[in-house]
């Protein structure tokens, strides 16, 4: 399990490829999250009272939606593909395109970097 905490003041973490954004309530006492970059229709969310009971049903959950899908002959969603689709203004387009061919860089490289950097990864 990692654990990060990020200058936004969001934390999160991540397990078996899914990563969560944690909270934390006061009136109920408890942490909480909720697993990140999956479509509406699939929400999958956690809660403890201690960061080791947090993280136990983070990954409580996750087992649970990967074997649940299994079961039932569905494929676990991954929270990103890989592929990504932009559409921007094409003055913007025009930019990126010219600086990554500056940088050596194919646009998709190039946008990926700058994506990657944006992202802290």
């Amino acid at each position: 399990m990692a654990y990060s905490s990020r200058s936004e003041g969001m934390s999160s973490m991540n397990y078996k490829g899914y990563t969560a954004r944690l909270e934390f309530s006061e009136s109920d006492g408890v942490f909480w999250g909720k697993v990140l970059g999956l479509p509406p229709s699939t929400s999958i969310s956690f809660e403890g009272e201690t960061v080791a009971q947090l993280t136990q049903d983070f990954h409580n959950a996750i087992d649970f939606y990967i074997s649940d899908c299994a079961k039932n002959g569905k494929e676990a969603l991954k929270p990103a593909s890989g592929k990504l689709m932009l559409r921007v203004a094409p003055e913007v387009h025009s930019a990126a395109l010219i600086a990554a061919q500056a940088s050596g860089k194919s646009l998709n490289q190039w946008a990926a970097n700058v994506l990657r950097s944006a992202a802290h990864v």
